[in-house]
């Protein structure tokens, strides 16, 4: 069975969806630009969380 997801989750979802629409339309520069800052942000954030992590200011 299947999760229920939560209305934030999914009005997330839908605007991450929508952005890469967006910046597929202004062509491949465009996405490709979108794509490798999505790609910093979730390495960064990670490696943030990581640290928060380590000295217990995180889950």
């Amino acid at each position: 069975m299947a999760r229920h997801r939560s209305l934030r989750s999914e009005l997330y979802r839908d605007a991450r969806l929508l952005g890469n629409v967006q910046a597929a339309a202004h062509g491949p520069g465009a996405y490709a630009t979108r794509y490798a800052r999505r790609k910093v942000y979730s390495r960064t954030n990670s490696f943030t969380h990581s640290i928060l992590r380590s000295i217990n200011l995180s889950k």
